[in-house]
């Protein structure tokens, strides 16, 4: 009897878990969080961590801290509140309205989609136009521009709307669960690795552990403008470690290459070993590793080399920051809709706890040794 009701109490447990962890999924995908207009992302970040913080503090451009422990090395935990958008750029006299995208776009995957435009008075949904199949004759078309329609007739019914130059844009995706577990959604990109912070926060909350964490959702990671509240966080936290959190690049879809990522859905978290902004610390890599087989949670390595995130502006900190990427893989990034597997989050979510449980003084001490030899025995 006694063991039944424990297994229906872990059973309901898990379900509690995965309703919390899904309304959180939901809430930070669909929050409107372009580069630059990242407010009701962070207004979210901070409802859902200050009843666990021990100090909420910001950079200047917006960045948010959230402090976990007084006394011991400084652990940076990063991921970024912005999604990949757009901003109004011109109101045409005929009412259509072009746009400068921000961030990394793939030309595909913006023709013919809907928008979701913040005006001065509320929102308002577009959508880009594409030359119609019937005037293209049947030839496959790609845009150098795309022009959004609200559906106004000249300029001054945009401007009735309460849109101007400036005003920030996003894509329209809802959250949805699809079978297996699998979450479909806009702005994974890195509303996971928000969500995932949210969560270690929430488990290390009264727990004993030797550092001092900050949590850190920063602005501006996305495109031309990349890794701005990352830089400026770090110079506020001066942290003896960084640990980013990412989207992974799968790489396990039709027509995709073998060679360009190695990271597939479901098979658990990555570490990043290699992109444009960063080399990760080996002796961190091999901390990372060798906790994540002590407690048999599948990693993955990825070596991409289009792949850019906050650990590169991080590690460039004061004399320098020992930093790694954990990623949770995800299909379709830098679109309207990606997929991620419930499993990799949870298991990224898991890591990223004990790898924060296990980070004291002497760890910290050896990750930053550079007189062994970086090749050798892990730690």
């Amino acid at each position: 009897m006694l063991r039944t009701l424990f297994a229906l109490f872990l059973w309901c447990a898990t379900v509690f878990a995965q309703d919390r962890v899904t309304e959180l999924m939901k809430q930070f995908t669909e929050a409107p969080g372009p580069p630059g207009a990242e407010g009701p992302v962070r207004n979210l970040f901070i409802e859902k961590t200050k009843a666990y913080a021990d100090k909420i503090s910001y950079d200047g451009l917006g960045s948010v801290i959230v402090q976990q422990g007084s006394s011991g090395p400084k652990i940076m935990v990063d991921a970024h509140m912005d999604e990949l958008g757009g901003m109004i750029r011109h109101i045409r006299p005929d009412g259509y309205i072009s746009v400068q995208m921000l961030g990394y776009w793939l030309q595909q995957a913006l023709g013919d989609q809907r928008w979701v435009i913040i005006g001065s008075k509320g929102p308002v949904l577009a959508v880009t136009e594409l030359l119609d199949a019937h005037v293209a004759g049947g030839r496959a078309t790609t845009p150098t521009e795309y022009f959004l329609d609200v559906g106004a007739r000249n300029a001054a019914d945009v401007t009735a709307l309460g849109i101007s130059p400036g005003d920030p844009m996003v894509p329209v995706s809802e959250f949805a669960i699809l079978p297996y577990q699998r979450y479909l959604a806009k702005a994974w990109d890195d509303r996971v690795g928000c969500i995932a912070m949210v969560e270690a926060i929430r488990r290390l909350h009264g727990q004993k552990h030797e550092n001092q964490i900050f949590f850190t959702a920063t602005i501006q990671e996305e495109g031309s403008i990349e890794m701005r509240g990352a830089t400026t966080s770090a110079h506020i936290i001066n942290p003896d470690v960084g640990i980013a959190l990412e989207v992974g690049i799968t790489n396990d879809t039709p027509g995709n290459k073998p060679e360009a990522a190695l990271e597939t859905l479901g098979a658990g978290p990555g570490i990043m070993m290699y992109s444009f902004s960063e080399l990760p610390n080996r002796n961190l890599v091999h901390f990372v590793q060798q906790v994540a087989a002590d407690n048999h949670i599948p990693l993955q390595l990825d070596f991409v080399e289009g792949f850019g995130d906050d650990a590169g502006a991080i590690k460039l900190n004061g004399g320098g920051v020992p930093v790694v990427t954990l990623l949770v893989p995800t299909r379709s990034t830098h679109t309207h809709n990606g997929i991620i597997d419930r499993a990799d989050f949870d298991r990224t979510v898991d890591l990223l706890v004990l790898l924060l449980q296990r980070l004291d003084g002497p760890t910290v001490a050896r990750i930053k040794n550079f007189d062994s030899d970086l090749a050798g025995p892990r730690l």
